[in-house]
């Protein structure tokens, strides 16, 4: 059921956001001077304003209406505490129960692979 509300709220959200770069600006009126006003009329006498003014409108609902319902279903269906109680309550690994890790080299490879030989001594402090 998520799911299908998260993808209806996908579609909502990219309609609206082409019904509202499809609607003319308010200095819109102005471009009509110049040649531009007779597209208009597909909508109507009227013009498209009304048409997708009501159309955003309605999206605008729908897209309200499934935000609040995705944000109902996520608290309802989550695990209903906060991501610092999750933090607060995991364990902890300190380094002292960390695996110790040899750090000397092979006495094979050290000292050209003469196994009897000495590791080479530490660099000194700068």
């Amino acid at each position: 059921m998520y799911t299908i509300v998260l993808v209806i709220h996908l579609v909502l959200a990219a309609v609206l956001i082409g019904v509202v770069l499809l609607q003319h600006g308010k200095g819109a009126d102005a471009g009509a001077a110049f040649g531009s006003g007779a597209s208009s009329t597909v909508f109507g006498a009227r013009g498209s304003a009304s048409f997708l003014g009501r159309l955003t409108g309605f999206l605008g609902v729908g897209f309200f209406v499934t935000s609040l319902t995705l944000a109902i279903m996520a608290g309802t269906f989550g695990e209903g505490d906060s991501v610092v109680d999750r933090v607060e309550t995991a364990p902890a690994t300190s380094p002292a129960t960390a695996p110790a890790t040899s750090r000397e080299p092979d006495s094979a490879t050290a000292g050209g692979g003469n196994a009897s030989s000495a590791p080479a001594p530490a660099p000194a402090p700068e």
